[in-house]
């Protein structure tokens, strides 16, 4: 007959000192937790900030009303774009940092490089377009294009994001289509939309 002994156990304290966590376990829960931001979606977008982007183009849209598509024109513009760039940017960080979220890297760096493109599209095509003289025609391409850098961004963010960038595509569409309106066809663009898509996320995803 076989003999049965009596099973062994280990104290706690024996178990932690022959068992101890390696080196190998913590990067694996480092790249698991890599792996989890790089797949999560960006939520770090400033409803808030955009409101106040929104706010913004209002009286830009009536100074640069007083010109008619020319350099002063331009040049006003230029100058709210520094502006809200400036406001987005800010306004990411804040909102990141209070929600401890990851805005330079994982999701974050997916938006701003599917981002980019169409925003140097725009850059370039711009100064095309002015120099041929149809600077009645850029309010339409401004807006199309940073709808589309925002449709190509939104994949990696949250749902109000592709949406605002389809609508800002249409409100190029008409801008294009009647380029008597292009001025206010940008505050109804950089204005009204960022408002009103602004609320929405501050809303639903915390400021």
């Amino acid at each position: 007959m076989l003999e049965h002994r009596p099973r062994r156990f280990r104290s706690p304290s024996n178990l932690s000192r022959t068992s101890p966590i390696d080196s190998r376990a913590v990067e694996d829960l480092r790249y698991i937790r890599q792996t989890m931001e790089r797949s999560a979606a960006f939520t770090a977008v400033p409803g808030w900030g955009m409101v106040a982007v929104g706010v913004t183009a209002f009286p830009t849209a009536w100074l640069a009303s007083r010109y008619a598509f020319d350099l002063r024109w331009l040049e006003i513009w230029l100058a709210e774009a520094v502006l809200a760039a400036t406001v987005a940017i800010v306004s990411i960080h804040y909102k990141a940092g209070r929600h401890g979220l990851p805005w330079t890297s994982g999701p974050g760096r997916k938006v701003a490089l599917n981002f980019l493109p169409a925003v140097a599209a725009a850059a370039l095509l711009t100064v095309s377009i002015f120099k041929a003289a149809l600077g009645y025609e850029l309010a339409g391409v401004w807006l199309i294009l940073y709808g589309v850098g925002i449709v190509n961004a939104g994949v990696f963010s949250v749902r109000p994001v592709p949406v605002m960038g389809a609508s800002f595509m249409v409100c190029g569409a008409v801008a294009l289509a009647m380029p008597g309106i292009s001025n206010w066809a940008l505050a109804a663009g950089f204005g009204g939309l960022h408002i009103i898509f602004g609320s929405w996320i501050a809303r639903e995803y915390g400021g």
